[in-house]
């Protein structure tokens, strides 16, 4: 693109009266006070504006560069007698103005004047003491002072402060042009508006420093700095509208500013947009009319009406409390709480188009962009599955989205056609009623929807496995490191010549000592590992996955059945719904406690389940293996050999030792209610393999 550029620049004709409108359009564009190094202004310089007639933004800069090379960039010694000849004219300009002979010098503080007359007589009494150490002495001394003595110093120096505010005008009017010159650069650009924390801390200031003109600015700080956050609201609404006002003159004069200076460069992106934090503005917003958002859905609203009555109780206990109570409700309570959200929801909507109707088009444009970012209907984007959902989704890009199962698929089938039936219905009632049509079809149409389940499945499993397939990027060497990380400035060097800027690349990593390459090598070295830890997880997938804590998922391995009596029981339970108003914990100690005063035939019979259980999955275990491949055979094997591997190192669980069948019964008997918590552990995350597939790796991703 860059050679078609630079092309087109060549065969385009220059006259001389273009050459001449080129440099007076450059002129034009640069800033009134050019004070930079030409090679800033030149970077910095805006060609779009340069640009005139035919010839492009891109030809105007080719065109300077050609013609740059032609002209010296240095001074020569007359140049620089004029600037010498300037500065014996007005040795004074700029900052060394304050070197003038008649600049008056200030007055010192009430501090300084006790300093300055004690320090010589501290001096004498301690000359072991450095030049610190007197100070800190003296600074204390100065604050113990009473006010009667301190009055003395504080009426000096606002009697010099008077004599130096008159000398000050006076030095103005006899030394006009030194005074010019010591304003800034860009002066005269609108001040900009203060923030409502602003405006209120310099009016206090000023009332503050009437009652102590001596105070320093760190005891200003120290007394105001927290008054602000305690401020009421009626009061800070006042320096909130203050600061609003300010803002509004603020971008008036900026605009005029921007087109009366178009030499500057500036935009309406320089205008400062907001003195506003998000607090003050929702506390504006509020006062203006502006309704609150309600609760996305009935739970959050029970949640929020039963929190307000939880205030003694610690806030990490309070989910849980309205978790349990939301469980307890019957489903008749939960759709009242639903059908109060959507009529809040609807009440919202009246009221926001009330509000959005007192205001101007900008602030309209301001609240819908906030109400469309900050709130989304039905959403629970702050919630903890949310946020785990977004870590996976940031920890593998890549993965393969989860097939879609058959209660979606009957869902999105039937959707359509109850919505036109149901248009009462909201999208979460039309969901809950989807649910519960599911649950009440019948096995043999569910089968329909399970084929196209099957089916979507394996295609994403073909999927996985042809990704898993694919080899790792290979490891790139030192010198492709380091010609990836400098390639762009040899391009720009030999103007998008790649084989040149190639061969300098090569030359130049030749020539570089060793210490200048340490740096590459070790980035070498790393990426290095890198291929070899994917390859090893490509290649023996179980020892990766042990290694990561991943959690295989081999597909149709018989769920494994409880191994004894007590965890028969404890499944059975759990499973019936009895103790699930109790947190997990408090069940399996009510499981173990009752387990405790069973009757020893029941403990038998619960035991002769469970084994006979056992040998059941025994069978299907070993059907399931002969039906696998040697492939994946050894794979399934691989993992449960490195899994036991794991669990026996000395970090891991502890290895018990050989005992007879009959001690370990008796053992497993009697010690079933003390490992209640850690089957509770087990059986919770039983449950999560099951319901969260995504956590689950899919043998047939890791056969090659």
């Amino acid at each position: 693109m860059n050679g078609e550029m630079e092309a087109a620049t060549q065969h385009q004709v220059w006259a001389q009266e273009d050459l001449l409108r080129l440099l007076d359009a450059m002129k034009v564009a640069l800033p009134q006070k050019d004070f930079t190094k030409y090679k800033t202004s030149e970077a910095h310089l805006d060609w779009q504006k340069v640009a005139f007639n035919s010839f492009t933004a891109e030809m105007c800069k080719q065109k300077w560069l050609e013609v740059s090379k032609e002209i010296r960039k240095f001074r020569t010694l007359t140049e620089l007698i004029f600037d010498a000849q300037d500065y014996i004219k007005n040795p004074y300009k700029g900052k060394k103005i304050k070197k003038h002979p008649d600049f008056p010098k200030k007055p010192l503080t009430p501090y300084f004047r006790f300093f300055m007359e004690k320090r010589a007589k501290y001096a004498k009494l301690h000359p072991e003491m450095s030049n610190l150490d007197l100070t800190k002495i003296l600074s204390k001394k100065y604050r113990e002072l009473p006010e009667k003595k301190k009055k003395k110093y504080v009426e000096d120096f606002l009697r010099d402060k008077e004599t130096f505010v008159q000398s000050m005008m006076k030095f103005r009017e006899l030394h006009p042009d030194l005074m010019e010159s010591m304003t800034k650069k860009g002066s005269n650009v609108p001040e900009k508006p203060k923030t409502p924390q602003q405006l209120w801390y310099n009016h206090e200031k000023k009332a503050f420093l009437k009652t102590r003109p001596d105070a320093t600015t760190k005891d200003i700080k120290d007394s105001l700095g927290k008054q602000w956050t305690q401020l009421s609201d009626k009061k800070r609404l006042k320096w909130i509208t203050k600061s609003l006002e300010q803002q509004k003159q603020y971008e008036g004069t900026m605009r005029e500013y921007i087109q009366q200076h178009p030499e500057l460069n500036m935009t309406q992106e320089n205008i400062v947009k907001s003195t506003l934090t998000k607090a003050e503005r929702h506390l504006k917003d509020k006062s203006d009319g502006r309704p609150d958002k309600p609760p996305p859905n009935g739970y959050s609203m029970f949640c929020a009406e039963l929190m307000s009555s939880m205030k003694d109780v610690p806030s990490t206990e309070r989910m849980v409390m309205c978790s349990q109570r939301w469980k307890l409700l019957k489903q008749g309570e939960k759709d009242a709480y639903q059908k109060r959200c959507e009529q809040r929801k609807k009440e919202y909507e009246i009221e926001m188009n009330r509000f959005l109707s007192s205001l101007s088009v900008e602030e309209q444009q301001r609240v819908l962009g906030e109400d469309k970012f900050g709130y989304k209907k039905g959403s629970a984007a702050g919630s903890p599955a949310a946020k785990k959902r977004a870590s996976k989704a940031k920890t593998s890009p890549e993965k393969p989205k989860r097939p879609i199962s058959a209660m979606f698929i009957f869902s999105e089938e039937k959707r359509p056609k109850l919505q036109q039936e149901r248009q009462d219905l909201s999208d979460s009632e039309l969901t809950r009623l989807l649910a519960r049509m599911w649950n009440d079809l019948p096995d043999k149409k569910k089968e329909k929807y399970k084929r196209l389940e099957a089916v979507l499945k394996a295609e994403s499993v073909k999927k996985e496995k042809e990704d898993r397939n694919r080899l790792p990027d290979p490891p790139k060497t030192a010198q492709d490191i380091w010609q990836q990380s400098v390639i762009g400035d040899y391009l720009a060097r030999f103007k998008n010549d790649r084989p040149k800027a190639q061969k300098a690349m090569e030359a130049t990593w030749s020539t570089m000592e060793k210490k200048e390459k340490i740096m590459w090598i070790k980035k070498a070295a790393e990426d290095q590992k890198r291929y070899e830890r994917e390859l090893c997880e490509m290649r023996s997938p179980a020892v990766a996955a042990i290694a990561s804590g991943k959690k295989i998922k081999f597909e149709g391995e018989p769920k494994k059945p409880p191994s004894n009596g007590y965890q028969k029981f404890s499944q059975e339970m759990l499973s019936n719904g009895e103790l699930n108003h109790l947190p997990m914990k408090e069940r399996m100690t009510e499981i173990g406690s009752r387990w405790q005063r069973l009757a020893l035939k029941d403990k038998d019979r619960y035991k002769k389940i469970a084994e006979e259980i056992q040998r059941q999955y025994k069978v299907l275990l070993e059907q399931w293996l002969a039906s696998l491949s040697s492939q994946e055979r050894n794979t399934y094997k691989e993992y449960n050999s490195q899994k036991r591997r794991s669990t026996a190192k000395p970090g891991g669980p502890k290895a018990k030792t050989k005992k007879s069948d009959t001690e370990e019964e008796d053992e497993d008997e009697d010690d079933e209610p003390e490992k209640a918590s850690s089957d509770a552990d087990s059986s919770s995350e039983d449950d999560e393999d099951e319901d969260e597939e995504d956590d689950d790796v899919s043998i047939l991703g890791f056969i090659q």
